[in-house]
């Protein structure tokens, strides 16, 4: 004889913890209105997050600056590299480090708008797996992005 049992499961996207990784290189300039921008932004979303800060070896006040982000807001995390790795390298070990159940990466010179993440959680929480962003309008000259299209 079988029963019938019920199984009520909640929503996956329930408490869900968000990690944002920025790698960082020289933009002493940026630091403070990416933190104020991503912070307002995170508070509109309502779910927790961290941000994941990989300082790549920067020579100006950058890591200074993280630092005292961090000692205030604790979200704020920094991991600072020795020297100039690269930018994927700073990526990569944001990811590695990075606690969220989804990971949103963004460059720190503000050209992706931190108010725009909605956008992205929204459709990850329609189940696509990876979700990017392509740029309309590129500061880069005609004969790059043609190249770029030929390859």
């Amino acid at each position: 004889m079988w029963r019938r049992v019920i199984v009520i499961l909640e929503s996956p996207w329930v408490d869900i913890m968000i990690s944002i990784v920025i790698p960082v290189y020289n933009e002493e300039e940026n630091i403070s209105e990416l933190y104020v921008r991503l912070t307002s932004a995170a508070e509109k979303w309502g779910d927790d997050y961290e941000v994941v800060i990989v300082d790549d070896g920067s020579s100006d006040t950058s890591l200074q600056q993280l630092e005292m982000i961090h000692r205030t807001d604790p979200r704020w995390k920094v991991l600072a590299f020795s020297r100039n790795f690269g930018h994927q390298a700073a990526i990569s070990a944001g990811i590695f480090y990075s606690h969220g159940d989804v990971v949103a990466i963004m460059d720190a010179d503000l050209q992706d708008p931190p108010e725009e993440l909605p956008l992205f959680l929204e459709k990850w929480r329609e189940d696509y797996h990876v979700v990017y962003a392509a740029g309309t309008n590129s500061k880069e000259g005609g004969l790059k992005r043609a190249s770029y299209k030929h390859f």
